[in-house]
């Protein structure tokens, strides 16, 4: 594991990648313009305003998704998030 010398991440926002990461891996596979499993923005963002668990405000839904963007989380390719590290296959 690479060091890290930015703080960490609050831990709603890493609840916000694990609940689109899930959104991701389980049904954007089907729906994702190129295969690749993949989200549209606007997706991810009702996501996790509607997530039962969640419940974020729009706001804060496009912050934790900035933040995310920003630290290398997902990555963009034609509006569609994608994830950097898709988990393994075992």
């Amino acid at each position: 594991m690479v060091d890290d010398p930015r703080p960490p991440l609050p831990d709603w926002v890493m609840d916000a990648y694990t609940a689109i990461e899930t959104s991701i891996t389980e049904t954007a596979a089907d729906n994702s313009q190129s295969g690749v499993p993949a989200i549209n923005r606007d997706q991810a963002v009702d996501g996790l305003c509607t997530d039962g668990e969640l419940a974020l405000e729009p706001d804060d839904a496009e912050y934790a998704l900035t933040r995310l963007l920003n630290r290398g989380y997902f990555y963009v390719v034609d509006g569609e998030l994608r994830i950097t590290t898709p988990p393994s296959e075992d």
